[in-house]
């Protein structure tokens, strides 16, 4: 699958070439990998953090720990968990999904990795000041208000619909 999605990108980046080289001749295809360039280079601190995180959660947490609190057994209780646990992890996709998996492949229900990721985008804690100064305090709170069972809800939903798939799914997200 991860041979597909690379593939999948490489298409896409060639044919985006090919419309810049039509467009703009080398001088806009240049400049389109150069700014690439530059967001590569940028990610890369960030890149390197996130996966020493993901992979010092592998050796540090146990199977039995992930398990007895995000594993599917743990219920409502362990999705909680997991969504605070997203709301307060700071940085963006390149540092919570590496997590995410770690997570998945130590033992970590559907539900509980489902409701992480989705805290961590509707609860981040690191965004509400932000958020507080550009929209102000009483749209703030009543997105958030509003959002505050959505984790959990979509939790309980995948374990119902997923769970049983779990291994399948483990299998298939490799590290």
């Amino acid at each position: 699958m991860r041979d597909r999605t690379v593939l999948i990108l490489l298409g896409a980046a060639l044919l985006l070439a090919g419309v810049a080289w039509w467009r703009g001749g080398f001088g806009l295809l240049a400049e389109g990998l150069m700014r690439g360039l530059r967001v590569f280079v940028g990610v890369i601190p960030l890149l390197i953090a996130a996966f020493l995180v993901a992979g010092l959660t592998q050796v540090l947490v146990t199977r039995e720990v992930v398990g007895r609190w995000l594993g599917a057994e743990s219920g409502w209780r362990g999705m909680l968990l997991a969504s605070l646990g997203g709301a307060v992890v700071p940085g963006g996709p390149y540092v919570y999904y590496p997590i995410a998996a770690t997570l998945l492949h130590a033992g970590a229900g559907l539900g509980a990795i489902v409701a992480f990721v989705t805290a961590k985008n509707l609860w981040s804690v690191t965004r509400l000041p932000l958020e507080f100064a550009l929209l102000g305090p009483h749209l703030t709170l009543v997105r958030f208000v509003v959002t505050v069972p959505v984790p959990l809800v979509m939790g309980l939903i995948t374990e119902a619909l997923f769970g049983r798939h779990v291994e399948r799914i483990r299998k298939a997200v490799a590290l």
